[in-house]
């Protein structure tokens, strides 16, 4: 399959000219000759020159990451910036980066698989950024504890889960909204929530979460965000077409 062909088909998979614009992130192919054959890809949360040489060595044509090198674009290929795009191509390896539409999939995306390895029912969309939604609010079939939300989250390739425990006893109602999602604590508050369910948190999380009276579990950015990338994989494994696909684990604990 020629690269452009893989590009277009996740990025017609995932809206990403739909929210084009509304990311910080450059999304899309990043790196790479659109007209380079694609027979092995390799999926990774992040895009860094670790995971550029475990593909290579792997003998990946492309890696797919939901954190990409570009942000707002590179002005200068100095320093970091050099050493991660030497890393491409000296191993002629294609990068392929999906940052908020990943996150914003109802079906594919973070919160989305999240919220399903949670045992948890998707109701509606959570976490607004413009006309989109990054998260999702759902409800659980039979009401948690803040001991047994917790051990559901424990498997994850983390180093444990941090509980801001401020909620109600019962919790039935979550917002689940990966990576560092404590910034949606108002839009948590103004939907009377239960617990936010998210990976990193900041210092002013304590006391809004505290004066909201919901629950913030902290499940590490990295650990929340592999849903996404391990689902892009399975779609890829079930294309008719004979490309093989590998992932790279790389936990950051954070």
């Amino acid at each position: 399959m020629e690269l452009a062909t893989f590009a277009d088909r996740l990025d017609e998979l995932l809206d990403v000219e739909e929210l084009d614009g509304l990311d910080y992130a450059v999304n899309g192919l990043q790196v790479g000759p659109e007209d380079a054959d694609v027979s092995t890809a390799a999926f990774a949360v992040d895009g860094v020159e670790l995971t550029f040489e475990e593909a290579a060595a792997r003998d990946a044509d492309v890696l797919v990451v939901h954190h990409g090198i570009s942000w707002g674009g590179i002005d200068r290929v100095t320093g970091k910036e050099y050493d991660r795009l030497d890393a491409l191509l000296a191993n002629d390896l294609a990068l392929y980066a999906v940052h908020l539409p990943l996150d914003a999939h109802r079906e594919l995306g973070n919160a989305a698989r999240l919220a399903e390895f949670l045992e948890l029912e998707v109701v509606d969309g959570f976490g607004r950024d413009g006309p989109a939604t990054v998260g999702v609010r759902a409800r659980a079939d039979e009401p948690h504890t803040v001991d047994s939300l917790t051990e559901r989250l424990e498997p994850l390739e983390n180093d444990g889960v941090q509980v801001l425990e401020f909620g109600p006893d019962r919790i039935e109602d979550v917002a689940v909204l990966t990576g560092a999602g404590t910034d949606w604590l108002d839009e948590a508050r103004e939907l009377g929530v239960d617990a936010l369910v998210t990976g990193e948190g900041k210092q002013p999380a304590y006391h809004e979460a505290r004066e909201a009276g919901i629950h913030v579990f902290l499940a590490g950015h990295y650990a929340t965000e592999t849903f996404g990338v391990r689902a892009l994989q399975d779609v890829v494994t079930g294309w008719d077409e004979g490309l093989e696909t590998t992932y790279i684990e790389h936990p950051t604990g954070l």
